[in-house]
């Protein structure tokens, strides 16, 4: 299953995300064992009182050129996996997601 997905007026993305790093940054995308993959992404921000979230919006806003307003936490505000809604053209999105991230997509526990 894809992490980025076309859904209304943008794209939905799948995302995991490790509060309290040393740094922040994006790891890549990754595939769990049962097949979905994700975006794995790291904070140094707390997971309290909305920190982490505001941290990763923040985060992707710089890496992928987009308003912080058009990105929203949809599901997963209190985990670690997230579902993120990003507004936009959903093509022009995608492609620049992908472009950004690459499309490689590794198993969790790959080198």
């Amino acid at each position: 299953m894809a992490w980025l997905t076309r859904h209304g007026d943008g794209v939905r993305a799948a995302l995991k995300v490790t509060p309290r790093a040393a740094t922040s940054g994006v790891r890549g995308i990754e595939v769990d064992d049962a097949g979905q993959a994700y975006l794995a992404v790291r904070v140094n921000a707390p997971p309290e009182a909305g920190k982490a979230n505001a941290a990763l919006i923040r985060l992707l806003a710089r890496r992928w050129r987009v308003p912080q307003r058009d990105l929203e936490v949809i599901s997963g505000t209190s985990g670690r996996r997230k579902v993120l809604q990003i507004r936009g053209a959903p093509d022009a999105l995608i492609a620049r997601l992908e472009a950004i991230e690459g499309a490689r997509e590794q198993r969790v526990g790959e080198a």
